[in-house]
């Protein structure tokens, strides 16, 4: 009985991934004929209207792939990092899930469920911050390599319903592959598109607060103290919410109620000194990824 339910839960994570790869190739393809014939990015009104006709000529689906995959190998990669780490220590985790959404890139992303206790503060550590470290290592060549196949197409990334910020990774590699050209006027290919969801989703995940993985990597520095850093952390994002993005002020909204609680880890042992600097590794890759005005 135990075998069989185990192989139905298998059934299930690899059925959610596979709708996920029609969801975000279907966003995929049509961000491809966006890209192709210089239009912005993202159009609401005609977009959902030209979706029903890739139905219609599924060939023209296969343009989606660049981005469905790139997006999804980015994603994978971050939560079999975390996966691989709870191997390695014993705690029991599923495989992946992922999240299929009728949303602008097709889904909300994709997580593993912990069933067992961590019980030190290393293991927590090395859990928390693999998954922004694996997803980061792939998420920077896709960057690069969709930036080789970006144009310049002049004050592009400021039309359309959706102005994409640029986090401080993406300008560096942008001033490298187009110098002097100004970031509204670099149009992002699909795969860059994709990179840029994973930068963004390394950002989000990276925050010291609560259960994210920056959550556990603080809390595995400092303890008891990880409840009110988190706290004044959330207090912070409220004005760059106000004044910003107001995307923030959801997410601090469900940090706060539904994403405070941390399980107590009774380990008097502290974080020795390579741990430390894979904190501040991690720290750097939050700043270099995070932009206060993701979607404008």
């Amino acid at each position: 009985m135990r075998g069989a339910l185990r192989r139905r839960r298998y059934w299930l994570n690899l059925l959610l991934l596979l709708l996920t790869l029609v969801t975000t190739t279907v966003m995929g393809a049509r961000l491809a004929q966006n890209f192709r014939f210089n239009r912005p990015a993202f159009e609401m009104e005609r977009d959902f209207g030209a979706l029903a006709s890739l139905w219609s000529d599924p060939p023209l689906l296969v343009q989606g792939l660049p981005f469905s995959l790139t997006l999804l190998t980015i994603l994978l990669a971050h939560e079999l990092g975390h996966f691989v780490a709870c191997a390695y220590y014993r705690v029991d985790a599923t495989l992946p899930y992922f999240l299929p959404a009728p949303t602008l890139i097709g889904t909300m992303g994709a997580f593993i469920r912990i069933r067992s206790p961590i019980y030190s503060k290393r293991m927590l550590f090395d859990i928390g911050v693999t998954g922004p470290i694996a997803g980061f290592v792939f998420l920077l060549p896709a960057l690069a390599i969709g930036l080789a196949f970006s144009k310049v197409i002049p004050g592009i990334a400021e039309r359309g319903d959706l102005v994409f910020g640029t986090p401080p990774i993406l300008r560096l590699l942008e001033w490298a592959i187009f110098p002097g050209v100004p970031a509204a006027d670099i149009y992002l290919h699909p795969v860059a598109r994709a990179a840029w969801v994973g930068v963004f989703a390394t950002a989000l995940n990276l925050l010291p607060i609560g259960q994210l993985d920056g959550g556990h990597i603080l809390y595995a520095l400092v303890g008891e103290k990880h409840k009110l850093l988190s706290r004044l952390l959330i207090a912070a994002l409220v004005p760059v919410g106000l004044f910003c993005w107001p995307g923030w002020l959801v997410w601090a909204g469900l940090l706060f109620f539904f994403g405070m609680r941390h399980p107590s880890i009774y380990d008097p042992s502290g974080i020795d000194r390579g741990r430390l600097k894979l904190g501040l590794l991690a720290l750097a890759l939050l700043v270099v990824s995070f932009t206060p005005t993701p979607i404008g």
